[in-house]
C-alpha cells in the first residue's frame, strides 16, 4: 500500500510540473531590448527554407525581430507569427502589423522596447519566443506581470481546494466524519 501510495504522489508532482512547464511556455512574458533589425524567412514544416533544406511542401513567411539586452548587449530573436485561433489562445492576427511596428522602432538605436512574448528560445531545436506586442518604453525594467500572478494563485487556490475535498471524500470512505470528531 505504501509503495501505491508513493507512485500516486509521484505521479501528482509530475502532473504539477508538467502544468507548471505548460503554463510557463504559454504565459505572457516581457522584455525590455533594443530593437537591432527585422526580417523575413521562408519556412515549411521542417524549418527554414535553404539550398540545403528545400522545401518539401507548403511554405510560409514567417517574420523575426531581432533585439539585444540593454544591459548585457546579449542578442535576443523573437518570432512573430500569428497564433489565430490556435493554441496558446492569443487571437493574433497582425503579424504584418506587428513586424512593421518593429522596424519603426528599429530605426532609433536607443530607443528601449518593450516586447510582450510567451514561448522558450530552444537553440538546440531552433525555436525562438513568439512576440505578441512591442512598444516604446523608458524603463528599463519589465513590468510586473499581474496577470501571470493572479491566474498561477487562481490555479493554486484551485488545487488546494481539490486536495481538501480528495481528503475530506478520503475520510467519509474511511467512515470519519468529514469536520467533527476525529479531524
Amino acid at each position: 500500500m505504501k509503495q501505491l501510495k508513493r507512485i500516486g504522489l509521484l505521479a501528482i508532482l509530475l502532473l504539477a510540473v508538467a502544468v507548471g512547464l505548460g503554463l510557463h511556455y504559454v504565459l505572457p512574458h516581457h522584455a525590455v531590448v533594443y530593437l537591432t533589425g527585422t526580417e523575413v524567412k521562408r519556412m515549411d514544416h521542417n524549418g527554414i527554407v535553404t539550398a540545403n533544406n528545400p522545401a518539401d511542401g507548403p511554405t510560409r513567411d514567417v517574420y523575426f525581430i531581432n533585439a539585444e539586452t540593454p544591459q548585457t548587449h546579449e542578442p535576443r530573436v523573437f518570432r512573430n507569427d500569428d497564433t489565430r485561433f490556435g493554441f496558446p489562445w492569443y487571437f493574433k492576427f497582425d503579424a504584418a502589423d506587428l513586424q512593421a511596428q518593429a522596424q519603426g522602432l528599429a530605426r532609433n538605436e536607443k530607443q528601449l522596447v518593450l516586447v510582450t512574448y510567451y514561448g522558450w528560445r530552444l537553440r538546440m531545436f531552433s525555436a525562438f519566443p513568439n512576440a505578441v506586442s512591442v512598444s516604446a518604453t523608458d524603463s528599463a525594467e519589465p513590468p510586473f506581470p499581474w496577470f501571470n500572478t493572479v491566474l498561477l494563485l487562481l490555479v493554486l487556490g484551485v488545487a488546494v481546494y481539490l486536495a481538501l475535498l480528495a481528503r475530506r471524500w478520503k475520510r467519509y470512505r474511511r467512515g470519519k466524519p468529514p469536520g467533527g470528531a476525529g479531524a
